[in-house]
This record gives structure tokens, C-alpha cells and sequence, in this order.
């Protein structure tokens, strides 16, 4: 059958890869990858510092077509080449379908996409300015948090696919609750999106796949399942238990 979104499957292509002693292809994530089936429409990816999470959204963002360093595919700045070679050993099965939008957003590099973004409307054009498709103010001039904001309420517009590489980073909770509710208007809008992230409170998006990097590779689970859930849910339910635990309190009392 042939499928209408716009990626269904990562594959790694096992065959070429000459060793899985040497990065990337040690990390956990790459190691185990075999074949990551996407959900039509939110796909998570989560685990710990080290796993792998990013550098499989990063190689799946390259293959597709952006830049590494974020962007839509229009862009094609270089602030400093640190992607891996993984896009070159990952296919992906991609629909009939085509977005009319997309973007990666990595965080890491947000300042980066911001500073071209202003050196290209420097330069003489009949165009409009690029600024003015992300709510006309310098992404400087803002917040990590406000120009994140900008990016997804007036840049992203709907029929896209997007990969964002934890985009919590810059948000307060409420931020990130009103970011489900966006995600969810761009999803019924026929948008696909592929996210890694530490956020108990993004990947309680209903219906969406849940893929979790361990030691012993990608698994899918269930939102109730994941280690960040467990932890914040345990947490939040007695703080002081958990503090006593990680303080030792008892002990100095």
C-alpha cells in the first residue's frame, strides 16, 4: 500500500555501515535502529543524554533535505559543520504526498539560523524580508522562548513536515502546553511531526508513538512507560520522599 504521509519509515541501510564500533553508529539508537515506523502524524523520540535521540532526528532532518544546522530547505548556512554521517545511511520511505511547508528546528543552533536570517535581509532584494514570515521582529530581540514562539505561531503554517529537536528548551510549562495545543491545530492541518524530547508534558500528546533509546536500543512504549514520566509522576507526587532520597536528609538530620 502505498502511503499518503510524508515519511513513514527510517531505515538504516545495516549492509554499508563498515563498523558499529565507531560513532555514530555505537550509539544505541543507531545501533538497534533496524526499521523506526512514524505515526502519521506526532512521533516522539526520547531517552537520555547520549542515546542517540538527536543524531537520528539530525540525520533524518539531512536526508530530507534541511540544512543541519535548522532551517527550511531553503537554507544553506554553515556556522560549523558538526553533523555526523548518519544521513547517508538512513533511508527514508517517504508518501505520494508532498508538504507545501517544513522545518527543523534544533535548538542548539536556534541563535545561529537567527543571526543568517538577519545577514540575508541585509542584502539587497526585491523580496520580502524573511524576518516578516516569523512575526517581523529580530529573533534577537527576543527571548529564546518569545522567538521560539514567533518561529511555531508564525512561521510554521500548516500541510508541513516538521522535526524538532527538543524544543522545550526555552519554554515555562504553560509555554509548553499551549505548544500542544499548537502541534495539535498543525497535525488536524495535515502536518507530520517528528520531536525528541524530555518533556513529560509534550509527549502526552494523545494518539502520538512514543519511541524511547535505551542501552539496549529504540523501542516503542507507552507515554506511562517512559523513564521521564516515571520520574516526573513520582516526583510531583512526593517531593519530599524524593528529596529525602537525593538530599540524604534523613541521614543529616
Amino acid at each position: 500500500m502505498i502511503s499518503k504521509q510524508y515519511v513513514s519509515q527510517v531505515r538504516l541501510k545495516a549492509d554499508q555501515v563498515a563498523s558499529f564500533d565507531h560513532y555514530p553508529f555505537c550509539l544505541p539508537a543507531v545501533r538497534h535502529l533496524g526499521i523506526l515506523e512514524l505515526h502519521p502524524k506526532v512521533t516522539f523520540v526520547v531517552g537520555e543524554n547520549g542515546s542517540g535521540k538527536s543524531t537520528l532526528l539530525e540525520a533524518i532532518a539531512v536526508a530530507y533535505g534541511f540544512n543541519p544546522e535548522g532551517g527550511t530547505r531553503n537554507f544553506g548556512f554553515n556556522t560549523r559543520g558538526s553533523h555526523s554521517c548518519l544521513h547517508e545511511f538512513i533511508r527514508l520511505s517517504k508518501g505520494v504526498k508532498s508538504p507545501r511547508d517544513g522545518f527543523f528546528f534544533r535548538a542548539e543552533s536556534f541563535f545561529n539560523l537567527a543571526t543568517e536570517i538577519e545577514h540575508l535581509d541585509r542584502e539587497a532584494s526585491a523580496a520580502p524580508r524573511i524576518i516578516d514570515s516569523y512575526g517581523g521582529k529580530s529573533l534577537h530581540e527576543q527571548s529564546h522562548g518569545e522567538s521560539f514562539w514567533a518561529l511555531v505561531m508564525n512561521r510554521f503554517g500548516g500541510r508541513g513536515f516538521y522535526v524538532l529537536d527538543e524544543p522545550e528548551a526555552a519554554l515555562s510549562p504553560q509555554r509548553q502546553l499551549a505548544l500542544l495545543s499548537r502541534i495539535h491545530e498543525l497535525a488536524n492541518d495535515d502536518s507530520q511531526f517528528i520531536i525528541t524530547t524530555h518533556s513529560p508534558i509534550l509527549m502526552a500528546y494523545p494518539d502520538a508513538w512514543v519511541y524511547q533509546c535505551s542501552a539496549d536500543g529504540i523501542e516503542r512504549v507507552r507515554y506511562q512507560d517512559t523513564e521521564h514520566f516515571e520520574v516526573m509522576h513520582d516526583f510531583v507526587i512526593n517531593p519530599e520522599r524524593m528529596l529525602d532520597i537525593l538530599l540524604d536528609r534523613r541521614r543529616d538530620g
